[in-house]
């Protein structure tokens, strides 16, 4: 993890445009080369933060999906920037849309679905468990594949995720009651049978 001096990240920064901020300041720029910069804050004096920061998260991540050909960020840089109290992780943005605008400007196929459940199935047995898993961080990429942003919030495991974590994660995939409307449009028939083919099971047991 690299320390940034202030007139480095101010450098860094300029000409940026910010995508998203809270109260405590910037949290993404779009850099004026195309990259994004990620900021993190420490939300607790004593927390995994400390010891694992969410930029370096993010960045181990990537490194981890690439290694199973799962689209993802391409990592630049991860940066510990004193001055403004935050780590950040730079990166290249996954090409394509997510299927949440992608839903939202009107797509509702079956065959969506259908890549979508398989999609799904394949992190499961990957043993990648991705909590913020929702359909405003699955990406369509322009050669057509599907895969993740925002990935600072997973776990890569060398087994397939156990049976409970499965459910849990098809639980948050559905939270959000637009997204559950279209994945579960005809009874969810398309994603629920790509998915449970994909695994080879008969029961993908979505609560």
């Amino acid at each position: 993890m690299q320390t940034l001096e202030h007139d480095d990240y101010l450098a860094l920064r300029a000409d940026a445009t910010v995508l998203e901020h809270d109260r405590y300041g910037d949290k993404v720029l779009q850099l004026a080369d195309g990259s994004y910069l990620k900021l993190f804050r420490r939300k607790r004096l004593i927390s995994s933060a400390a010891w694992y920061p969410y930029a370096r998260r993010f960045a181990d991540n990537a490194l981890e999906l690439a290694r199973r050909r799962i689209p993802c960020p391409g990592v630049i840089g991860v940066y510990r920037i004193p001055s403004v109290s935050r780590d950040a992780v730079h990166y290249r943005p996954l090409a394509g849309q997510t299927l949440r605008h992608l839903v939202r400007s009107g797509a509702d196929t079956a065959t969506l679905r259908d890549q979508l459940g398989r999609f799904v199935a394949r992190l499961h047995e990957a043993g990648i468990y991705f909590r913020s898993l929702h359909l405003g961080n699955i990406v369509l990429t322009p050669a057509g594949e599907l895969g993740l942003i925002d990935i600072a919030d997973l776990r890569a495991s060398r087994n397939p995720i156990p049976r409970h974590r499965r459910l849990r994660n098809l639980k948050h995939l559905m939270r959000d009651e637009q997204d559950r409307a279209w994945i579960c449009h005809a009874d969810a028939t398309a994603f629920d049978r790509a998915y449970n083919n994909a695994l080879g099971q008969g029961s993908a047991g979505r609560a």
